[in-house]
């Protein structure tokens, strides 16, 4: 370890563990010297900390050992690493008695009170003669008198051009779903196999009728997570859901479509004649080899951000004309246990998991084929285990305490976690339960070499990907829109 081990040493006596009191002593220092770089909103780290529980997030700072928290150790490391905070470009390094401070903080539990989330001073109030002259002074009369005209208007901070862009392609994808799909009933849906017109891959839908189920594991299930209760009754609407896992025959094209991308995922050389499938934005280049050896031809797409599954189906949307997304979390856990209430969808023991699902017992350390394990009471496979699957929700710690009885699609605005479902072939068996929940991670992408990392892979996750469904009712446009930019943290673009 670099540490300068006699800082601790150096920590005031009023800093001693338990005697440090957050709001005095350890938040003015968070604020001065640590927040502009990791709050929401900052590209360049990923660790965050707004609240306490964004900021014990891996191991950046472990409550009551403060020489194993990634916190401590770079406050202490030499000034002259590259690797100490704050970096040498935002000023000195921490004063011992700061550090003491800290560490102190960190050694009796990280004490931090709920009500407590830092956030952004205002930034200096703009002056007009010294911020804003200079700039009216590079314009020409006429471009002067427009900015006047638009300011007295009452004019607000317009879109980004690429914002609108992106509505009105939704539009004009909206426009054609709701031509293409019309009315349909509820009484006249029926399994039904497509293909991707771009691939000519085949994949397939199976219909979930509406009903109401009890979301969530009693307290009495073995494995049950604290996150997963407490149990709720929800009321679905009717969907299609796939049948399988996306699999690589379905969405590599998509993947690589051989254009030029920006790192958005716009074309880098747009050309007037472009359809709205080409305009749709696609990934950038991966930067491995995404299925990690383990099979391509009918195997599971893996390793893609919640952003990239969302992208994936609105590609699949402007081809076909019906409107497919991520299952919420809601409608995930009622199509997995298919009219079951027990742990799995095919009952309480694990011992026959090994009939339909792959997992860390019986996948031989990688994912396998779609559809090969037994399909649970609607015709549905591998909802336990092979990979994890994406949802549309945030995934709130705090468990369903205070949800009603609807089918929500929690929209929250950080981007991680998101609630990711049905375990993995490198799960144990309580990973793979109907009820059970995992968040996303900032960490999945920890090998990305790209700065700020990219918005379409989770290189370290490869044991996740998705499935579709496909709504009984078409959303306005608005919604729709939101739906497929769900995936993107806007203040940040991961």
């Amino acid at each position: 370890m670099r540490h300068l081990c006699i800082l601790a040493a150096l920590a005031p006596a009023s800093a001693a563990p338990g005697a440090v009191d957050f709001a005095a002593d350890v938040q003015p220092i968070l604020a001065e010297h640590c927040f502009k770089c990791h709050r929401e909103g900052y590209k360049k780290t990923e660790q965050k900390l707004e609240t306490r529980s964004s900021a014990l997030e891996g191991d950046f700072i472990v409550p009551g050992r403060p020489d194993e928290s990634d916190f401590i150790a770079r406050l202490e490391l030499a000034a002259d690493d590259g690797d100490i905070m704050p970096p040498a470009k935002e000023g000195p390094p921490l004063s011992a008695e700061k550090i003491g401070i800290l560490r102190s903080w960190v050694a009796a539990g990280a004490p931090w009170p709920e009500e407590i989330v830092l956030s952004m001073e205002p930034e200096v109030e703009v002056d007009f003669e010294r911020d804003i002259r200079p700039i009216l002074d590079r314009l020409s009369e006429e471009e002067r008198a427009k900015v006047k005209a638009w300011v007295e208007s009452g004019g607000g901070w317009p879109a980004a051009a690429g914002e609108d862009a992106a509505l009105e392609l939704s539009k004009r994808l909206h426009a054609k779903i709701t031509a293409t799909t019309g009315t349909a009933e509820a009484t006249a849906m029926a399994p039904y196999k497509a293909t991707v017109p771009a691939t000519g891959a085949a994949f397939e839908m199976v219909p979930v009728p509406a009903g109401e189920f009890t979301m969530g594991s009693p307290e009495s299930e073995k494995g049950r997570g604290a996150n997963e209760g407490p149990p709720r009754k929800v009321e679905v609407a009717p969907f299609w859901i796939g049948k399988h896992e996306v699999t690589w025959d379905e969405y590599e094209s998509f993947m690589v479509d051989g254009g030029r991308r920006n790192k958005d995922g716009s074309k880098k050389f747009p050309d007037p004649g472009d359809s709205d499938v080409d305009i749709v934005s696609r990934p950038t280049k991966p930067y491995v080899e995404m299925t990690f050896g383990m099979g391509k031809e009918g195997y599971p797409a893996i390793s893609m951000t919640q952003h990239t599954a969302l992208t994936y189906c609105k590609w699949l949307s402007a081809q076909t004309g019906h409107f497919y997304r991520l299952p919420t979390e809601a409608e995930w856990e009622y199509a997995c246990r298919a009219g079951t209430d027990t742990a799995y969808s095919f009952g309480d023991d694990p011992a026959e998991l090994h009939k339909y699902g792959w997992f860390f017992d019986n996948a031989n350390f990688a994912y396998q084929k779609v559809g090969k394990k037994a399909p649970n009471p609607w015709g549905i496979h591998d909802m336990h285990g092979n990979v994890a699957e994406w949802t549309l929700d945030s995934l709130s710690e705090d468990g369903y305490t205070g949800a009603g009885t609807d089918n929500p699609w929690a929209r929250g605005r950080q981007l991680y976690p998101r609630a990711v479902r049905g375990g993995s072939w490198n799960d144990f068996p309580e990973g793979l339960r109907s009820a059970a929940r995992v968040g996303s991670s900032g960490k999945w992408k920890v090998q990305d070499p790209q700065l700020p990392k990219s918005i379409w892979y989770h290189t370290d996750a490869q044991w996740l990907g998705f499935r579709i469904v496909r709504p009984l009712e078409v959303p306005p446009v608005e919604e729709m829109h939101a739906i497929w930019n769900a995936g993107i943290d806007h203040d940040t673009l991961e």
